[in-house]
């Protein structure tokens, strides 16, 4: 059997020139090549079309994530090729991998077996060098809070209140915490700092949210960087670095336009972590491809809980874009897994398992259809060791629930696989017209919002938050932050704040331990539980087993 990356460089790719002209009528002068196969689309075009009626937008999320592993970003993959063999235009929009995970333990995220984006090694690695882009501005910003504070200090900065961390695209827990400005008066002032993954800097969060080259700027004006003495907020614009940092970010913010196995139109673009962001791609991706094709698959990170409900809360609520078709993906093996089976003989046939395991995907389930009021699609990615038994126990758990069950093979049959999940899919996109509801209002107290999203999604009994914390919460609310969105930071692995916490847990206590102001990207984030926005790499990491060999990189997947 191929790996993933033996069947990505098999891939009999077509000029990205030409896929950008034929599947999508852009002229060639709007099209910025890297190499052959790799594209920017210039933004001046991507104005052009907004007189342009959108197309249907179609979410792809997940049940809780297992270490059996769900197949999400395969079935979006999947599900775009499906559409397209089934005679629709259809493109995909896709978040750009991080190098961390790439070479931690997660790995790549480009799709897999038949259902990939190419070229594959590219998109894992450097890409087009958003991600540097991104790191630069936030590092540059960073050097100039330091240098202003060297050169006398005028905005008084409190130099223990600094927000501004520095950012990697690499997973090195060595960073987490550290001392800057040793070695002496020219070095400036030594200060406790540490570096974040650039996936968790505001500026990716800010790139994926904004809609214009003059939102982007505006934005990153906006980001606080540190308080005074008195506790005044410090932004960027009042350090002049919003300028320069926008220089470095405008040819990134052009999307990036790559092709699957089946020489299908994506977009690939940004890249925010889905713990402590909102974990989508960039706005103008997903809105420029609503432009472009009759139906964008498209995909929230982690599962519906964390993705989703970021893409809708968040996302949605800042760009208007409304999915018509919300299409949720998981195992058999993955229900198991929630059921309490052991990872070892997961394989095996275990009814009690799945039985027990299927609260997972009936929370998400009730939680797309019920709580945000959108037509619900499940995807049953399918592979060898499941049985009759239990695709027909998950068909009529779905049942009850008045949810359609598709059985998907495009990992190891491409969009063929996936053709009777495209059809229902538009089924559903052109005869549902259910309204969306958000979890809570714009109105709704931070504190209120937090509690939503916990008590109608997590199923928690409460919400509590030490002293200090809840006055930071009622702080930022005095201060007109209030209408801002909340974006949850906690463990992907359970609807609770324990990992370990399988299944569908209610009545459980959600603890705001910190809170952050994401002023540039106008959301509050509030951290639940122990989340690292440095990442570590594992005991035997994946890029043990990366290289170059003859010509080939050989060991990425």
């Amino acid at each position: 059997m191929l790996s993933d990356i033996e069947i990505a460089q098999q891939a009999k790719m077509l000029k990205i020139a030409d896929i950008a002209q034929n599947s999508l009528g852009i002229p060639e002068d709007e099209i910025e090549s890297f190499g052959k196969f790799k594209a920017k689309i210039s933004l001046s075009y991507l104005n052009s079309l907004k007189s342009k009626k959108d197309g249907k937008l179609i979410l792809v999320t997940a049940v809780s994530p297992t270490p059996a592993g769900e197949g999400k970003t395969t079935t979006t993959v999947g599900l775009g090729d499906g559409l397209n063999y089934i005679g629709k235009k259809a493109m995909i929009c896709l978040r750009e991998p991080s190098l961390g995970p790439v070479f931690g333990i997660k790995g790549g995220a480009a799709g897999g077996g038949l259902a990939q984006i190419v070229p594959m090694e590219d998109i894992n690695l450097h890409f087009t060098g958003d991600f540097s882009a991104i790191a630069l501005a936030h590092n540059l910003l960073a050097a100039m809070i330091d240098n202003h504070i060297h050169h006398g200090n005028a905005l008084g900065i409190d130099v223990r209140r600094i927000q501004w961390k520095r950012v990697v695209d690499m997973n090195d827990r060595a960073l987490r915490s550290l001392t800057v400005g040793l070695g002496g008066a020219p070095n400036g002032y030594p200060r406790q700092d540490g570096f974040d993954i650039v996936v968790a800097s505001e500026v990716m969060a800010i790139f994926c949210l904004a809609n214009s080259i003059e939102d982007l700027k505006k934005r990153l004006g906006e980001i606080v960087v540190a308080y005074t003495h008195d506790q005044k907020p410090v932004l960027a614009k009042d350090l002049k670095a919003h300028g320069a940092m926008t220089v470095l970010l405008k040819d990134a913010l052009a999307p990036n336009l790559v092709q699957t196995l089946e020489n299908n139109p994506a977009f690939v673009h940004g890249g925010p972590f889905a713990n402590i962001a909102h974990g989508c791609n960039s706005v103008i991706a997903t809105q420029a491809a609503l432009k472009m094709a009759d139906y964008v698959v498209t995909e929230a990170g982690f599962g519906a809980d964390l993705g989703a409900e970021k893409f809708i809360d968040i996302k949605c609520r800042k760009s208007g874009l409304i999915p018509s078709v919300v299409v949720i993906v998981a195992t058999v093996k993955a229900m198991k897994y929630h059921g309490g089976k052991d990872l070892a003989n997961i394989n095996e046939e275990d009814i009690s398992a799945l039985d027990l395991g299927l609260v997972n995907l009936e929370r998400h389930v009730q939680n797309i259809t019920q709580i945000y009021n959108l037509p619900c699609i499940v995807s049953i990615n399918q592979f060898t060791s499941d049985t009759p038994a239990e695709i027909e126990l998950i068909e009529n758990r779905m049942k009850q629930l008045g949810v359609k069950v598709v059985l998907a093979s495009h990992w190891a049959q491409g969009g063929k696989g996936a053709a009777d999940l495209a059809k229902l899919v538009v089924d559903l996109c052109e005869t549902d017209s259910q309204q969306m509801i958000y979890v809570y209002e714009d109105e709704d107290t931070l504190w209120e919002k937090i509690n939503k999203i916990a008590k109608k999604v997590y199923r928690a009994s409460e919400v509590n938050a030490d002293r200090a914390v809840k006055a930071q919460i009622d702080r930022l609310q005095e201060q007109g932050y209030g209408h801002y969105p909340v974006c949850v930071a906690k463990t992907q692995s359970s609807f609770s704040t324990d990992p370990k916490s399988r299944g569908a847990p209610d009545n459980h206590v959600i603890t705001v331990r910190e809170v952050r102001l994401a002023a540039g990207a106008e959301f509050i984030v509030m951290v639940c539980g122990d989340i690292m926005t440095m990442p570590g790499l594992p005991k035997a990491p994946s890029a043990e087993k990366i290289d170059y060999v003859d010509g080939r990189v050989v060991g990425l997947f």
